[in-house]
C-alpha cells in the first residue's frame, strides 16, 4: 500500500481513482493510514464479501483470503480487469496496471 502512494498520482492522471481493501479491523487500518500518511482511503472487507463478489479468492488459502491484486472498476462496480497473482507476498508490478489502464479505450 505504501508503494500504491507513489503511483497514485499517476493513476489519477488518468482520471482513475485509487483506494485499498483489506480485511484488517478498523482499528488497524486506521493507524496504518495515519503512520504512512496515505492520499487514499483504505476500505475493509468484512467477512470476505468483496474477495468472493469480485471473483478474487486464493484458492489454496480459502474463501474470504484474496489474491494479492489490483481491480481496476468502473464507477457502476463493473469489473474493467484483474490484475492478480498467486501467493501473498508479491504484487501485480504498477507498471503493467497502469500500461493496462493507459491503454484501456475507458482511461
Amino acid at each position: 500500500m505504501v508503494q500504491l502512494e507513489s503511483w497514485r498520482s499517476k493513476f489519477e492522471d488518468l482520471g482513475v481513482n485509487v483506494a485499498a481493501m483489506t480485511y484488517d479491523s478498523l482499528e488497524i487500518l486506521k493507524g496504518f493510514h495515519e503512520s504512512k500518511e496515505l492520499g487514499f482511503p483504505l476500505l475493509r472487507d468484512v467477512d470476505g464479501q468483496h474477495v468472493n463478489a469480485f471473483g478474487v479468492p486464493d484458492e489454496n488459502l480459502g474463501q474470504g483470503i484474496p489474491l494479492p491484486g489490483i481491480l481496476w472498476l468502473a464507477p457502476d462496480g463493473r469489473i474493467n480487469a484483474k490484475f492478480a497473482v498467486p501467493g501473498y507476498r508479491t504484487r501485480p508490478p504498477f507498471e503493467e496496471v497502469l500500461a493496462g489502464v493507459s491503454a484501456a479505450p475507458d482511461a
